[in-house]
């Protein structure tokens, strides 16, 4: 069995990491010692690393839950319906990724117009199209 500190070291994460997981419903200690301390079984780090490893390639909490209920019931479902989790996070990734790509053309335009001069910013045409005084390729857009 291991205590708070020792799972969350091992780890290298914080003890508050564990009590916030216990609190979002993902990880539950599975006894307290008579001194009221939290004390964690094998399956309970085994579970810890899942949720550290689904933290790690972009799962949300909500995801995590949904897979540890998959893994769960692992038996009862198909990996089709495992896969549909990742594919649907893929997704959610890819939609991210075009959106941080408008948001760096967006900025290099606004960059590319710019003099980078030592001169006042007065009329600096980034200010002016944050401003709406100029209009940039996305407001065309709109």
């Amino acid at each position: 069995m291991f205590r708070i500190g020792e799972l969350a070291k091992h780890f290298g994460v914080k003890a508050d990491t564990l009590r916030f997981y216990e609190k979002e419903g993902l990880l539950t200690p599975s006894l307290r010692s008579p001194a009221g301390y939290r004390l964690y079984s094998e399956e309970d780090k085994r579970r810890l690393h899942f949720i550290l490893r689904c933290k790690r390639v972009g799962f949300s909490l909500k995801e995590v839950e949904e897979l540890l209920s998959l893994r769960v019931s692992s038996c009862q479902v198909s990996c089709r319906e495992v896969k549909a989790v990742a594919d649907t996070k893929i997704a959610d990734v890819e939609e991210r990724i075009a959106e941080l790509e408008r948001f760096r053309d967006s900025l290099q335009q606004l960059s590319d117009a710019c003099c980078g001069g030592l001169e006042s910013a007065e009329h600096c045409s980034i200010l002016e199209a944050l401003d709406g005084k100029r209009l940039t390729a996305e407001n065309n857009a709109r």
